[in-house]
C-alpha cells in the first residue's frame, strides 16, 4: 500500500533521472485536425469553438471537427452556425460513445496530427505549437498535454481533485522522461495520423491509446507546456460518478490489453502499468486488510493499539468530512482524508461494475456550465 501511494512516485522519479530518455523538439507546423468530442454541450460548445478558432496556428493548416455523439439539445445547431468559418460537424445519429465518435471523425479528417479534446476544455493560445513540436522526434507517436483544473468555487471536492491531479502530473512527467506514458488526459492529447488505429468503441481512448502506441514501437510523451484548463466538479457525487466511470473503463482496458502487463515481454512499460494502475486499484483491499488485521492484533501490544487508533481517527475524520460537506461546510484539513476515502470507494464501486460487465460506453455531461468567456 505504501509502495502504491508513495513508493512508486519516488522510484519512478529516481529512475527517470538515472535513465532519462530525451525527446527531440522543433518548431514544426504540420497540418492539424482538432477533434472535439461532444454530447449535449450547448452551454459550452460555442466558447470551445471560439477558443479553438483563436489559437495561434496557421489557419490553412488547422481543421476543426466537432464529433457530436447523437446530441439531443442545441449542440449541433450551434456548431452548424460556425460552418462559414470552417468548423465541421460530424454527427452520429446513434448514441455509441466517445471513442466511436472520435474514430469516425478521424475518418473524415485530413490533418497529419490529430488533436483530441473535450468540449469543456479551454486551450492556451499556443497549445498546438507546443504539442506538435514533440513530433519532430520520429520515436514519438502520441503527446499528452497538461490539464490544469480550475476550482472557482473553492469547494472541498475541487481542492481534492486539484491535489490528486498535481500528484498524477508529477508521475506523468517522470514516466515520460523514463520512456513512455501509460495513459493521457482525454482533455488534450495528440496522435500522428499514421500511428492512429481505430480503437474498440467500448474502450477508454485516452487510456488505451498509450498501449496501442507502445505496441507499435513508439513513445507517448508528456508536454507540460501544452496547457489546457477545465473546471473541477463541485459536487462530490459528480466527482464520484466520474471516477467510477473512468476506473471501470481503465479496468476493462487493462483486461483487454493484459499482454502489456508481462514484465518479461514489456519490461519498464509493464512495470509502470502494474505500479501505477494495478497496485493502485488494489489499495482499497489493502486498506481493509490493514484495518481488520490491526483489529485482531489490538490486544497484542501498545504499538497495535496506537496504530489502530490512528486508522480509526483517519476514517472518523473522513466521515466527519462527509457530514460537513453534505451541509456545505468548509472541510479544512478534513478534506484530505475525505477525498482519499471517496477515491478508494470509487475503486470498489468500479470493480463491482467491471465484474458485472457493466461497461460505460456512453457518457453524460456531469459538470455544470464552465462559464468560459
Amino acid at each position: 500500500m505504501a509502495y502504491a501511494c508513495l513508493g512508486y512516485p519516488i522510484v519512478v522519479f529516481v529512475a527517470s533521472i538515472l535513465r532519462n530518455r530525451p525527446v527531440r523538439a522543433a518548431d514544426i507546423t504540420p497540418t492539424v485536425s482538432v477533434i472535439i468530442a461532444a454530447h449535449n454541450e450547448q452551454a459550452d460548445i460555442a466558447a470551445k469553438i471560439e477558443n479553438t478558432l483563436a489559437l495561434d496556428y496557421p489557419t490553412e493548416k488547422l481543421e476543426i471537427i466537432v464529433a457530436s455523439d447523437c446530441s439531443t439539445d442545441r449542440t449541433d445547431e450551434i456548431v452548424r452556425a460556425y460552418s462559414p468559418r470552417g468548423v465541421v460537424l460530424h454527427r452520429q445519429n446513434e448514441r455509441c460513445g466517445k471513442t466511436l465518435a472520435q474514430n469516425r471523425s478521424v475518418e473524415v479528417s485530413s490533418g497529419d496530427i490529430l488533436i483530441f479534446a473535450d468540449a469543456t476544455t479551454m486551450f492556451e493560445t499556443n497549445v498546438i505549437r507546443k504539442i506538435v513540436r514533440r513530433f519532430a522526434d520520429p520515436e514519438v507517436g502520441c503527446v499528452g498535454g497538461q490539464l490544469i483544473y480550475v476550482d472557482r468555487s473553492q469547494t472541498s471536492t475541487g481542492r481534492g481533485c486539484r491535489s490528486y491531479w498535481s500528484y498524477e502530473k508529477f508521475i506523468k512527467l517522470c514516466e515520460s522522461r523514463l520512456g513512455s506514458l501509460i495513459g493521457v488526459s482525454g482533455c488534450l492529447y495528440a496522435v500522428r495520423r499514421c500511428s492512429y488505429t481505430a480503437l474498440a468503441h467500448d474502450m477508454s481512448s485516452d487510456f488505451v491509446i498509450a498501449s496501442e502506441i507502445y505496441l507499435k514501437g513508439l513513445r507517448t510523451v508528456y508536454e507540460p507546456e501544452a496547457i489546457c484548463a477545465e473546471v473541477t466538479n463541485q459536487r462530490t457525487r459528480d466527482e464520484f460518478s466520474m471516477r467510477v466511470r473512468i476506473i471501470e473503463q481503465t479496468m476493462s482496458a487493462m483486461s483487454r490489453y493484459r499482454e502489456v502487463l508481462s514484465l518479461r515481454k514489456h519490461g519498464m512499460f509493464a512495470f509502470q502499468m502494474i505500479s501505477h494502475k494495478v497496485l493502485r486499484y488494489a489499495v482499497p483491499v489493502l486498506l481493509l486488510t490493514a484495518f481488520l488485521s490491526n483489529l485482531f492484533l489490538i490486544d497484542e501490544s501498545l504499538f497495535y493499539r496506537a496504530t489502530f487508533a490512528l486508522q480509526l481517527a483517519f476514517y472518523v475524520s473522513a466521515l466527519a468530512g462527509g457530514v460537513i460537506e453534505r451541509f456545505r461546510g468548509r472541510l479544512g484539513l478534513l478534506g484530505l482524508p475525505f477525498y482519499f476515502v471517496v477515491a478508494n470507494v470509487a475503486i470498489i464501486a468500479a470493480f463491482v461494475k467491471f465484474m458485472r460487465g457493466e461497461a460505460h460506453v456512453v457518457w453524460e455531461p456531469l459538470r455544470e456550465s464552465n462559464g468560459w468567456k
